[in-house]
């Protein structure tokens, strides 16, 4: 039987069409990743996980993929549903709020990029090819805010750099906003800065020598804009042009139509080809939010101990020390990406009573290869049927809920068996690995004892600090003795992302923490 056609629902065109690889079974493609200021929450994992039953569909069908998937660690402002955001940024407002558990606000980034890698480990995500943090591509990024400047789609002010949304083609196609909606966007009470030339034009480059990450530009002493940031990890990973570019559906307006406009100023035609966007998750029929008291962490419901607050998570989860990570996941894909899902405990029991058939099923498959009775195998056609419809249904624009009601129907045929023959147990073994490629439900793929950091160690010893340091400054100065000024920048950039001030005085150059000044 031939592979069925992988097809996606495109914001971009509002359609839903065939995914066809720039490269021949070669999927590339980019995917929003978190802001590390706080824990995640599972309405973001929702949109973690559409990327990766992406990926596993593709992979499925055989393709290569190379996924991107990026780590937001600066320039993130509280105001996010602004074209051009105001407010603090969320990691340093972050620090304010837990000063007295970090020594800074790089050991902070530290801390919830650590958590996050846990909980996606955790939800059975496979990871990224890259997983590049904004703060290591500070020179990448000024780079091409420069390249901005130099083709006029960008102008400088005492207080920044701003893209001219005026000189982009199409800015709006995306999310379908007008311009008068897009001057809304503009219309709350923020710090304006009077000499921008257009209230739709967003930064690029903010000055501010006192934020508490800062790096030194053309422009004077400040960070990037938030938009600024996945335009370039995209391209400097990805090429410019890739398949796909996933995220929330929050981020459509301004943040991917940002994005865009910079694409394409900076490479001079269409970068992405495919926009694939999540819907909101709900929590019993109510927005989640943290008043409303609805408001889960992936943590909140797999380790309700570890939590610091964990007052708001139900009585039974909190009683049984928590679900199975595995139910989670599943109970997160029992609503089809693009339409609004409604998360309830009862869908989480159901959940977790079909991931323990699975592991039930997996055992007593593993005692029958054991014992590897002869006799036919009447399981191996009708689950091979059975994965066919299951991979039909996620090439169905990742058509969940078909996908896993499909997918279970082996488990009862599993069942269903008196006994298992060798032959059968091989054939039921192999549906098993083949179902949990594809969906993930059927066992852990990651080992998350070995894998998951110490959320309590994240700072380095001192000696081995200083000595990685010393190596760092050593590797830059022979960067600059041999004339790569860009790679003693980039080391710089990485030094300063560290937490370290680096100081070039005529006699040599020294360096110090910058919790030390």
């Amino acid at each position: 039987m031939s592979s069925p056609t992988f097809r996606l629902y495109n914001t971009l065109t509002h359609d839903t069409e065939p995914v066809e690889p720039i490269e021949e079974e070669h999927l590339r493609f980019y995917s929003c990743g978190p802001t590390v200021y706080t824990y995640a929450h599972i309405g973001n994992f929702r949109s973690f996980l559409t990327a990766d039953l992406i990926r596993r569909t593709a992979e499925a069908l055989g393709w290569t993929v190379t996924n991107v998937s990026n780590i937001t660690d600066v320039g993130h402002l509280t105001q996010d549903d602004l074209v051009d955001p105001g407010g603090e940024d969320k990691m340093q407002q972050a620090l304010e709020r837990e000063g007295e558990r970090f020594a800074n606000i790089y050991d902070l980034a530290r801390h919830y990029t650590d958590a996050f890698l846990e909980d996606w480990r955790a939800l059975n995500l496979r990871e990224p090819e890259v997983q590049p943090r904004a703060t290591e591509h500070v020179t990448d990024q000024l780079e091409a805010v420069i390249e901005l400047v130099e083709k006029d789609h960008a102008y400088t002010t005492d207080q920044g750099v701003y893209f001219r949304v005026e000189s982009a083609e199409d800015y709006g196609h995306l999310s379908g906003n007008t311009e008068a909606q897009q001057l809304q966007a503009t219309e709350r009470d923020t710090v304006e800065d009077p000499d921008k030339r257009d209230p739709r034009d967003f930064a690029l480059w903010k000055h501010d020598p006192d934020h508490l990450m800062h790096w030194h530009s053309p422009w004077g002493w400040g960070y990037p804009g938030w938009h600024i940031e996945c335009s370039v990890m995209g391209m400097r990973y990805l090429g410019d042009r890739f398949d796909l570019h996933t995220g929330g559906e929050d981020l459509i307006f301004p943040h991917h139509e940002c994005e865009i406009a910079q694409n394409q100023s900076l490479a001079g035609h269409r970068v992405v080809n495919t926009w694939v966007h999540t819907r909101f998750l709900q929590v019993e029929g109510e927005k989640m939010s943290k008043s409303a008291g609805n408001f889960y962490t992936v943590r909140d419901l797999i380790n309700p101990d570890s939590s610091r607050d964990s007052d708001h998570v139900p009585a039974p989860i909190r009683q049984r020390g928590g679900v199975d990570p595995l139910a989670l996941r599943y109970t997160l894909m029992q609503g089809q990406y693009r339409k609004p899902f409604n998360f309830t405990l009862d869908t989480l029991r159901t959940a977790a009573r079909h991931v323990r058939r699975y592991r039930e099923a997996a055992e007593r498959v593993d005692e029958a290869l054991e014992a590897d009775v002869d006799g036919p195998d009447p399981l191996g056609p009708e689950l091979g049927d059975i994965y066919e419809r299951t991979l039909a249904a996620m090439c169905d624009d990742l058509n969940t809920p078909a996908a896993t009601a499909a997918a279970l129907e082996g488990v009862t045929a599993i069942e269903n068996m008196d006994s298992l023959s060798g032959a059968a147990a091989h054939s039921a073994r192999f549906w098993l690995d083949q179902t949990n490629a594809l969906l993930g439900i059927v066992e852990p793929e990651h080992d998350r004892e070995a894998a998951a950091p110490d959320a309590d160690d994240h700072v380095l010893p001192a000696d081995h600090f200083d000595a990685s340091v010393d190596e760092l400054l050593e590797e830059r100065e022979t960067a600059r003795a041999e004339g790569e000024y860009a790679r003693a920048d980039a080391i710089r950039d990485t030094l300063e992302a560290l937490g370290i001030e680096v100081m070039d005085r005529p006699d040599g150059t020294e360096w110090r923490r910058k919790n030390e000044l």
